[in-house]
C-alpha cells in the first residue's frame, strides 16, 4: 500500500525537526535563565520556550510536534523571539507554520551601504538609483542624476513626479506612466498599513495635484518590476530606457532601480557623451 505524503505534512515535519533544533541549540543562559540542575537533553525545555514565548506549554508541545494547530503572526513572532531567531531564521518559520512570511525590512532609514553603493557605479554610464519604500531617493550614481534631473530638491520621487517641474518634465509620456506610479503606490501603502507616511504624502499631493487626486480615487494597484521609460534631456534629446526594479533579500525597505539604454535607439551614445561631458 502506498502513502501519499501531503506537502501540509511535510512542511509540518520540518516545523518539527526546525523547532527542536533550534530549542536545542540553546542554553539557559543564552536567554537569562537559570541552568536549573543537571539536564539529560540538550538544550532549552519546551515548557521554558512556552514561558520565554507567553504560550502555553501544551500548545507550544503541539507545535513542535508537527499538528495541525492554528498559529497566528504574533504567536509565531514570540516563539522566534524566545528562540533568538534571526531574520532568515524568522521568515522559515512562518513559511514552514504556513503562513505568508513578513517582509524583512532590515532598518528603514538606515544609509546605504558601500557595497551597494558599489552596485550603483558599477551601472555607469547607464542610470541607477535606491528608492526606499515610500518612494524617498537614497543614493544614486551620477548618470541617474544626469539623465533624471536630479537636483537638491528631488527627495521623494512620488512627489517630485508631480510637483517638481524638472523632473516631471523629463517624461516624455508623463500621462501614461503617472497612472502606475499612482497605482504601485497604493500597493505599497497597503502593504504597510501601519506606516503612516504614506497617507502623509498622499494627503500632501492630494492637496498641491488635481491630477495625483484623480488618480488616488481610482483605487488602483499594481507591481512595478520592469517596464519602459521615455525621456526628454534638454542637452541630449530623445533616451529610450528598459528599467527593472530589485527588493534586496534583507532590505524590503530598498528598492534598486536600473536602467538599461534601449538597443533600437541612440540612447547608449547619448548616454555616454552625456555622462563624459560632466563628469563627477
Amino acid at each position: 500500500m502506498v502513502c501519499f505524503v501531503t506537502a501540509s505534512q511535510r512542511r509540518r515535519d520540518q516545523l518539527k525537526e526546525f523547532l527542536r533544533a533550534r530549542r536545542e541549540a540553546l542554553t539557559p543562559a543564552d536567554v537569562g535563565m537559570p541552568a536549573g540542575g543537571r539536564r539529560r537533553t540538550p538544550g532549552l525545555r519546551r515548557e521554558e520556550v512556552a514561558v520565554l514565548a507567553g504560550v502555553g506549554v501544551s500548545w507550544y508541545t503541539w507545535l513542535e510536534q508537527g499538528r495541525d494547530i492554528k498559529v497566528s503572526d504574533a504567536v509565531l513572532d514570540a516563539v522566534a523571539r524566545a528562540l533568538l531567531l534571526d531574520e532568515a531564521e524568522r521568515t522559515h518559520l512562518y513559511v514552514l507554520a504556513g503562513l505568508n512570511p513578513p517582509d524583512p525590512a532590515g532598518q528603514p532609514g538606515a544609509p546605504v551601504n558601500d557595497q551597494l553603493r558599489a552596485v550603483l557605479e558599477g551601472w555607469m554610464p547607464n542610470p541607477a538609483h535606491v528608492l526606499d519604500r515610500h518612494y524617498d531617493l537614497v543614493a544614486m550614481n551620477d548618470a541617474s542624476r544626469r539623465v533624471f534631473g536630479y537636483d537638491d530638491d528631488v527627495r521623494n520621487c512620488m512627489v517630485a513626479f508631480f510637483t517638481h517641474p524638472i523632473y516631471r518634465g523629463r517624461f516624455t509620456a508623463w500621462h501614461e506612466f503617472a497612472p502606475d506610479m499612482v497605482a504601485d503606490f497604493r500597493a505599497g501603502a497597503a502593504r504597510y498599513p501601519d506606516d503612516p507616511v504614506f497617507g502623509e504624502i498622499a494627503e500632501k499631493l492630494r492637496a498641491v495635484s488635481p491630477e495625483f487626486a484623480g488618480l488616488w480615487a481610482r483605487s488602483e494597484v499594481s507591481s512595478r518590476s520592469q517596464g519602459v521609460k521615455a525621456i526628454t534631456h534638454p542637452e541630449a534629446g530623445d533616451l529610450v530606457f528598459a528599467y527593472s526594479l530589485f527588493r534586496l533579500p534583507d532590505r524590503a525597505d530598498l528598492n534598486v532601480v536600473l536602467h538599461t539604454p534601449d538597443p533600437d535607439t541612440d540612447t547608449k551614445e547619448k548616454v555616454e557623451s552625456l555622462v563624459a561631458v560632466h563628469p563627477g
